[in-house]
């Protein structure tokens, strides 16, 4: 644990922060609570950087840069000066909160704690903001120290926090824990919303906050940690599960009109708090053993196709070679293995019903997709007839194997165009659906089984499948999930029911009449 602490804390970097910190407290010009804020600026937000993004040797640069901006402004507080070096702030802040863009770009609505963490580093630039807004005097609609009291907010309460509760879910996982990071995560946002325009609002997001808060000690209670980490990770949060009763009892003070605690007060009791003993505490609790992301790369095959599909013009009969490769056919009836086999062999009939909450979406939706001819599924729930066709492309255009596109189209409108190939991993062949979109490509994964007699295609499955995103090199998870559903009715025919859901809730269902043309 020793070397750990040497690597994540006494880098040449953080002893820099470490000595222009001292620098700062011995010689400021500013009021004793700036430093506050400047602790996390030089030391805490730096160091829990490091041990999240392996920043290259170029880019300590930009931290050395800031350090030395943020030490300057103790002594060059006003004009011009002071702006320009709050200005080089806010563009190292929106650097961390580009690491954050770019890790989540990487792995997308999958793994709630790496997302927290992207969360906390994206959130330091809106403390970043605030920073820029006091330093620069920018009317905010508030007083200066409560516009300073905001940025400090994000920089403790939101990344700081927000980077602790990610590297703690690396280490614990369950229901609650997703639950409380929800409203972690959301809390700092509802806090600042409410002290803008409502102090109920502001009351119940702290309220939600002490209950996420005392919920995450009690977890961190319960997990083993390596070594004494335990001990200080506890310490660091049983701080705040002190100090966010008095933004409480400051909340509920604004909301009958009566001063029960003042500014003055939270300075020299809720900040040393959440400076000493939640951030530092925090930081050397982390810096003791940082846990490793359970994240894994996707390493499956995706479509290099981006913008709209150059056709061959040369005809394919299915959407797959041989539907045994993917599931048991034996079990299935023969009309389901040919259609797939066969598929332009057959019409279609679909009945589009969107849900009810998700219409105006929809309906917003329906121009941008027309110009796309893409994903241009009708408003209408009436029964229409799908045409189309399945034609070859170019393996090398595409990098996947054997991929063929299926053309389908409504009244002349081109409805879907849909790239098939498929893929295996860890002896399980999935289908590896590629949609062309403007300057990307969605990606759908599925999982295929049987199940009484019916076939089930399913994008909610363990290792690689699921709904994706490509744009360039970034490929990251989407919070939709898709369910396919086809029964064979007769021997040349049967239904199939398309589901989607976004973020759980169901929003699209389409019901196709699929018959025997040939």
């Amino acid at each position: 644990m020793l070397v750990n602490l040497r690597n994540n804390l006494f880098s040449p970097v953080l002893l820099l922060g470490m000595v222009l910190t001292v620098v700062c407290y011995l010689f400021s010009k500013q009021p004793d609570y700036m430093m506050l804020l400047t602790i996390a600026q030089l030391l805490f937000v730096p160091a829990m950087l490091k041990m999240v993004v392996p920043l290259r040797k170029g880019e300590d640069a930009i931290l050395v840069v800031m350090m030395i901006a943020v030490t300057m402004l103790h002594w060059w507080s006003d004009g011009g000066i002071a702006i320009v070096l709050a200005l080089v702030y806010l563009c190292y802040t929106a650097f961390v909160a580009l690491q954050g863009v770019k890790r989540f770009l990487q792995r997308g609505f999958t793994n709630i704690a790496e997302i927290a963490i992207d969360v906390g580093l994206v959130y330091l630039f809106v403390g970043g903001l605030w920073f820029f807004a006091f330093t620069a005097q920018i009317d905010t609609g508030f007083t200066p120290l409560i516009t300073w009291l905001t940025g400090i907010h994000f920089h403790y309460s939101a990344c700081l926090l927000a980077i602790s509760v990610g590297l703690f879910g690396r280490l614990h996982q369950s229901k609650w824990y997703n639950a409380l990071v929800v409203i972690l995560l959301a809390g700092p946002m509802l806090v600042a919303i409410g002290i803008t325009f409502s102090t109920i609002v502001e009351v119940v997001s702290v309220v939600l906050y002490i209950v996420a808060i005392y919920w995450l000690f009690i977890l961190a209670m319960k997990t083993r940690f390596p070594g004494g980490q335990r001990l200080f990770l506890c310490i660091s949060y049983g701080a705040v599960c002190v100090t966010i009763l008095w933004s409480l009892l400051y909340a509920f003070g604004n909301l009958i009109g009566t001063s029960i605690v003042g500014i003055p007060d939270m300075l020299k009791f809720h900040g040393f708090f959440n400076c000493v003993l939640f951030g530092g505490v925090g930081v050397f609790a982390w810096a003791l053993v940082v846990p490793k992301s359970a994240q894994s790369v996707y390493t499956f095959p995706v479509s290099k196709i981006r913008g709209k599909l150059a056709e061959t013009g040369v005809e394919h009969p299915g959407l797959v070679d041989d539907l045994s490769d993917y599931v048991d056919t034996s079990k299935l009836p023969l009309a389901i293995s040919h259609f797939y086999e066969q598929t332009h062999k057959y019409k279609l009939t679909a009945s589009v019903q969107w849900s009810t909450w998700f219409k105006p979406f929809a309906f917003i939706f329906q121009g941008i997709s027309r110009w796309m001819q893409q994903l241009n599924l009708p408003f209408s729930s009436q029964p229409i007839e799908m045409t189309g066709a399945i034609v070859q492309v170019d393996e090398q255009l595409d990098g996947r194997k054997s991929p063929r596109a299926w053309i389908r189209k409504m009244e002349g409108q081109t409805i879907f165009v849909a790239i098939y190939s498929q893929h295996t991993t860890a002896q399980t062949t999935y289908m590896n659906i590629a949609l062309p979109l403007p300057f990307s490509t969605m990606i759908g994964v599925l999982y295929l089984f049987e199940e009484n007699g019916e076939l089930h295609l399913t994008s909610k499955h363990t290792e690689d499948a699921g709904i994706y995103l490509a744009i360039r090199d970034f490929l990251f998870k989407l919070p939709l999930h898709e369910h396919f559903t086809i029964t064979a009715t007769r021997e040349t025919s049967m239904t199939a029911i398309h589901t989607m859901r976004i973020f759980g809730l169901p929003f699209l269902r389409i019901d196709y009449e699929i018959e025997r043309a040939v």
